[in-house]
Protein backbone atom coordinates (compact mmCIF):
# COMPACT_ATOMS: atom_id res chain seq x y z
CA UNK A 1 0.00 0.00 0.00
CA UNK A 2 1.41 3.30 -1.26
CA UNK A 3 1.29 6.69 0.69
CA UNK A 4 -0.60 8.96 -1.12
CA UNK A 5 -0.28 12.21 1.24
CA UNK A 6 1.76 15.00 -0.31
CA UNK A 7 5.36 15.48 0.79
CA UNK A 8 6.22 19.23 2.36
CA UNK A 9 7.60 20.00 -1.04
CA UNK A 10 4.42 18.96 -2.90
CA UNK A 11 2.58 21.22 -0.93
CA UNK A 12 5.09 24.43 -1.08
CA UNK A 13 4.76 23.69 -4.96
CA UNK A 14 0.73 23.54 -4.80
CA UNK A 15 0.79 26.92 -2.94
CA UNK A 16 3.03 28.36 -5.14
CA UNK A 17 0.57 27.58 -8.04
CA UNK A 18 -2.30 28.69 -6.41
CA UNK A 19 -0.30 32.18 -5.17
CA UNK A 20 0.65 32.97 -9.12
CA UNK A 21 -2.58 31.97 -10.18
CA UNK A 22 -4.35 34.55 -7.90
CA UNK A 23 -1.96 37.13 -8.74
CA UNK A 24 -2.77 36.49 -12.73
CA UNK A 25 -6.66 36.43 -11.69
CA UNK A 26 -5.03 40.12 -9.75
CA UNK A 27 -3.97 41.44 -13.00
CA UNK A 28 -6.51 40.07 -15.06
CA UNK A 29 -8.58 42.26 -13.13
CA UNK A 30 -6.59 45.27 -13.23
CA UNK A 31 -6.39 44.89 -17.07
CA UNK A 32 -9.62 44.72 -17.45
CA UNK A 33 -10.46 47.80 -15.41
CA UNK A 34 -7.94 49.72 -17.84
CA UNK A 35 -9.88 48.63 -20.60
CA UNK A 36 -13.20 49.59 -19.19
CA UNK A 37 -12.29 52.97 -18.10
CA UNK A 38 -10.83 53.70 -21.61
CA UNK A 39 -13.97 52.95 -23.31
CA UNK A 40 -15.57 54.56 -21.01
CA UNK A 41 -13.91 57.72 -21.75
CA UNK A 42 -14.51 57.00 -25.36
CA UNK A 43 -18.05 57.24 -24.41
CA UNK A 44 -18.13 59.74 -22.76
CA UNK A 45 -17.10 62.01 -26.50
CA UNK A 46 -19.84 59.88 -28.35
CA UNK A 47 -17.04 57.99 -30.25
CA UNK A 48 -18.21 55.74 -33.43
CA UNK A 49 -17.54 52.32 -34.07
CA UNK A 50 -15.50 51.38 -31.01
CA UNK A 51 -13.84 47.87 -31.29
CA UNK A 52 -11.79 46.04 -28.99
CA UNK A 53 -9.54 42.84 -29.80
CA UNK A 54 -8.10 40.66 -27.86
CA UNK A 55 -4.45 40.72 -29.19
CA UNK A 56 -2.84 38.32 -25.81
CA UNK A 57 -2.49 35.44 -28.15
CA UNK A 58 -1.01 37.43 -31.40
CA UNK A 59 1.94 40.01 -29.39
CA UNK A 60 4.03 40.48 -26.17
CA UNK A 61 3.11 44.28 -26.86
CA UNK A 62 0.05 44.55 -25.04
CA UNK A 63 -2.87 42.34 -24.82
CA UNK A 64 -5.86 44.51 -25.92
CA UNK A 65 -6.08 46.92 -28.91
CA UNK A 66 -8.86 49.32 -28.66
CA UNK A 67 -9.95 51.09 -31.93
CA UNK A 68 -12.51 53.69 -32.24
CA UNK A 69 -13.51 56.54 -34.62
CA UNK A 70 -13.99 60.15 -34.29
CA UNK A 71 -15.67 62.99 -37.03
CA UNK A 72 -12.85 65.69 -36.76
CA UNK A 73 -9.62 65.83 -36.00
CA UNK A 74 -10.46 68.14 -33.46
CA UNK A 75 -13.09 65.74 -31.93
CA UNK A 76 -10.14 62.51 -32.59
CA UNK A 77 -7.73 64.70 -30.35
CA UNK A 78 -10.15 65.32 -27.52
CA UNK A 79 -11.40 61.63 -28.03
CA UNK A 80 -7.23 60.80 -27.44
CA UNK A 81 -7.78 63.40 -24.60
CA UNK A 82 -10.02 62.27 -22.72
CA UNK A 83 -8.97 58.79 -22.25
CA UNK A 84 -5.15 60.50 -21.14
CA UNK A 85 -7.50 62.48 -18.17
CA UNK A 86 -9.33 59.48 -17.11
CA UNK A 87 -6.44 57.63 -16.69
CA UNK A 88 -4.46 60.26 -15.17
CA UNK A 89 -7.19 61.17 -12.89
CA UNK A 90 -7.29 57.53 -11.75
CA UNK A 91 -3.57 57.14 -11.08
CA UNK A 92 -2.89 54.90 -13.97
CA UNK A 93 0.19 55.69 -16.11
CA UNK A 94 0.07 56.88 -19.92
CA UNK A 95 3.45 55.49 -21.59
CA UNK A 96 2.93 57.64 -24.68
CA UNK A 97 0.83 59.51 -27.04
CA UNK A 98 1.11 60.07 -30.19
CA UNK A 99 -0.04 61.77 -33.25
CA UNK A 100 -1.41 64.81 -31.59
CA UNK A 101 -0.81 67.55 -33.84
CA UNK A 102 -2.55 66.12 -37.09
CA UNK A 103 -5.49 64.78 -35.12
CA UNK A 104 -6.16 62.20 -38.11
CA UNK A 105 -4.43 58.97 -35.84
CA UNK A 106 -3.84 59.04 -32.09
CA UNK A 107 -2.47 56.31 -30.34
CA UNK A 108 -2.52 55.85 -26.49
CA UNK A 109 0.19 53.40 -24.90
CA UNK A 110 -1.59 52.83 -21.85
CA UNK A 111 0.73 49.98 -21.71
CA UNK A 112 -1.46 46.44 -21.73
CA UNK A 113 -4.31 48.25 -23.97
CA UNK A 114 -3.13 50.38 -26.66
CA UNK A 115 -5.87 53.07 -28.14
CA UNK A 116 -6.14 53.79 -31.81
CA UNK A 117 -8.66 56.99 -31.80
CA UNK A 118 -8.63 57.67 -36.06
CA UNK A 119 -10.97 59.53 -38.59
CA UNK A 120 -13.10 57.23 -40.60
CA UNK A 121 -10.85 57.60 -43.94
CA UNK A 122 -7.61 56.86 -42.10
CA UNK A 123 -9.14 54.04 -40.49
CA UNK A 124 -10.80 52.37 -43.25
CA UNK A 125 -6.97 53.10 -45.04
CA UNK A 126 -5.26 51.31 -42.62
CA UNK A 127 -7.75 48.80 -41.86
CA UNK A 128 -6.15 47.57 -38.10
CA UNK A 129 -8.78 45.07 -37.79
CA UNK A 130 -8.00 43.10 -40.32
CA UNK A 131 -4.80 43.22 -39.44
CA UNK A 132 -5.36 42.02 -35.68
CA UNK A 133 -8.30 39.93 -36.24
CA UNK A 134 -9.33 36.25 -36.20
CA UNK A 135 -11.47 37.17 -32.74
CA UNK A 136 -12.74 40.87 -33.44
CA UNK A 137 -15.42 41.88 -30.48
CA UNK A 138 -16.96 44.84 -31.33
CA UNK A 139 -18.12 47.15 -28.20
CA UNK A 140 -20.82 49.25 -29.88
CA UNK A 141 -22.07 52.22 -28.30
CA UNK A 142 -26.15 52.65 -27.44
CA UNK A 143 -27.05 55.89 -29.60
CA UNK A 144 -29.71 57.78 -28.63
CA UNK A 145 -32.12 59.85 -31.35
Amino acid sequence: MTDNTPTSEQKAQDHNQDQKQDENKQVDLQIEALKRMALDALDDLKAKDVTVIDVRNKTSVTDWVVIATGSSSRHVKSLANNVVISMKDAGKPVLGVEGEDDGEWVLVDLGDVIVHVMQQQVREFYDLESLWSVDVNRHRELQQD
